[in-house]
């Protein structure tokens, strides 16, 4: 499923492409993906500019003004969602589920497993159920050794799938919690509140460094995730220990080891994480 790393590096590709621009109108081709698709969402959308192209956890946001009614058109991927610019005319294949029409080309959402989200939200309403739950931005400001140590001291389950718990942090995924833990020398079997405030604070900066090599990279291409114009992301590549069970660490030469959590595989390397 695409993460934050691989949203963050779609909403970079989107905005340049649209912000700024009118849509025409949208096409729904199917009734429903995870939720369903509205019937009059190419009548809402028609006349709208694109003002703002927004990233919330592993949403994206396209905040849009000068139609019938401004809002906020709320995209997730899902597990096999992908968002591609096509030349006008470009006829649509099987999972083709919705188009956004521009002058010059086309924004087509495609999900062959129908997980993604594709509604809209007008100005006024009430923040929608899918967002307000989300816990802090990992790349935020707020995001601190002291408050993820705040936040932990009553959780004494695994590190690792509390990482990924999109109720606390948003976007940590598999790869990039088994990543950070591995910089920063935590293991992903280490209960939560029995980790100290100074491994908090090695821990959060090694987060942060993981995402943004990840974004840099273009994310990781694991199944299904391409980028806006087709491609692919490497970050899987350089990876120390996701997906290296029996390879040498990269760091002491021991046999990276794996376990289940949660019902996610886990690598971690026994030595260097403690």
């Amino acid at each position: 499923m695409p993460e934050l790393p691989e949203v963050e590096v779609c909403r970079r590709g989107l905005q340049p492409e649209i912000e700024g621009r009118r849509i025409l109108g949208a096409v729904v081709r199917a009734p429903r993906l995870r939720l369903p698709l509205s019937a009059t969402l190419g009548l809402t959308l028609a006349g709208q500019q694109v003002v703002a192209v927004r990233r919330r956890g592993k949403y994206l946001l396209l905040d849009c003004r000068g139609g019938g009614e401004d809002g906020c058109l709320i995209i997730h991927l899902g597990m096999s969602g992908n968002l591609r610019f096509v030349p006008n005319g470009t006829p649509a294949e099987k999972h083709d589920h919705v188009d956004l029409l521009f002058e010059q080309q086309i924004l087509r959402f495609s999900d062959p497993r129908r997980f993604g989200v594709v509604l809209w939200q007008g100005v006024g309403e009430s923040p929608h159920a899918l967002l307000s739950v989300l816990g802090i931005e990992p790349l935020a400001d707020e995001f601190t050794g002291d408050w993820l140590y705040a936040a932990t001291r009553r959780r004494a389950g695994p590190i690792k799938p509390l990482l990924m718990d999109s109720h606390l942090v948003v976007g940590i995924g598999n790869i990039y919690a088994a990543e950070s833990l591995f910089r920063a020398g935590i293991s992903p079997l280490r209960a939560a509140n029995r980790i100290s405030r100074e491994r908090y604070a090695r821990l959060v900066p090694a987060i942060r460094q993981t995402l943004t090599d990840a974004i840099a990279a273009g994310g990781s291409s694991i199944r299904d995730y391409v980028h806006s114009d087709g491609g692919a992301g490497c970050f899987q590549i350089d990876c120390a220990v996701y997906d290296r069970v029996g390879a040498a660490c990269r760091r002491c030469g021991s046999p990276v080891r794996q376990v289940r959590q949660g019902g996610r595989s886990t690598f971690y390397c026994p030595v260097c994480q403690h």
